[in-house]
């Protein structure tokens, strides 16, 4: 048993695989946290798939594709923003406006890129953590501090305003830079997730972890615990079951979370469904 989990740790490629994994486990759970509670899985999507036309641009200008996706998700809730305070528009139709335009112009540009140069950028879609190399390691390492350094300090206020945006706003919290700082923050993590699982599956390490922690626990920081244990154990698995049974490491990792969300959502001790069939049943 000892020698399955040390034999994968003997290559290098899969040591920053791993390490990469567990960063974007943590990182996913913390800020998905804040998505689910506010009931915003949508904007996550919407961000995710925003950030193809800032790939592709990157790459054509030959600068860092980190910075590149984030400037696209940042232009993405500008959009959506613009689209909502000054229209009849709902945020959810706003958000499926944007990130489908987005998303169309960035696999028409991934398509001209791959033309011309002849290489394959489709792993931005579906992540290649197998991939991964020291600096883009590093890049999201710093990435993700400064995402949790944030969360950290401001967690009073962003607790505030995740529950209460009216009740935050009488008292003076500046609720429309807590709206923007959480967009940021959103688009930061997918952008540091963009090579773990791709901007396809970045939506379920976003969702999915924290779902099934509030299942189990009612407050947001035990949501966010709980969560980053879902995420950092569904990132390890899915990397093992990668290695050993070849199989896609980003769709593995999600796999690996869906199924703890189902055991959870079946067994759940206070919402579980079978759990609750059988304690109505004793109580009849």
């Amino acid at each position: 048993m000892l020698n399955v989990l040390i034999e994968p740790l003997q290559y290098g490629f899969m040591q920053r695989s791993l390490f990469m994994a567990i960063v974007v486990g943590i990182i996913c759970a913390v800020v998905g946290s804040y998505l689910m509670v506010q009931r915003l899985a949508l904007l996550g999507d919407a961000i995710s798939h925003s950030v193809l036309p800032g790939l592709a641009i990157a790459f054509i200008l030959d600068i860092n594709i980190f910075i590149g996706a984030f400037i696209a998700g940042l232009i993405s809730t500008v959009c959506i923003n613009i689209i909502r305070n000054n229209s009849k528009i709902k945020e959810d139709a706003a958000m499926g406006i944007v990130f489908s335009a987005f998303f169309a112009l960035g696999i028409t540009l991934i398509t001209v890129v791959q033309k011309e140069n002849k290489i394959d950028l489709n792993h931005f879609l579906f992540g290649n953590i197998l991939g991964v190399s020291f600096s883009e390691v590093r890049d999201t390492l710093f990435i993700a501090s400064f995402v949790l350094l944030i969360v950290f300090f401001f967690y009073k206020e962003l607790l505030f305003y995740t529950f209460d945006k009216l009740g935050a706003e009488s008292v003076g919290l500046p609720v429309n830079l807590l709206d923007t700082g959480l967009m940021i923050l959103i688009g930061l993590t997918i952008v540091a997730s963009l090579k773990a699982v791709g901007v396809i599956l970045v939506l379920s390490l976003l969702i999915t972890p924290p779902s099934t922690a509030y299942l189990l626990v009612n407050r947001l920081n035990q949501v966010m615990l709980v969560g980053v244990f879902v995420g950092v154990i569904s990132s390890i698995s899915g990397m093992y079951l990668s290695y050993y049974f070849n199989l896609p490491s980003g769709p593995a990792i999600v796999l690996v979370a869906t199924t703890l969300f189902i055991l959870s959502f079946l067994f759940s001790p206070s919402q579980g469904l079978i759990t609750g069939y059988f304690r109505l049943k004793f109580n009849q």
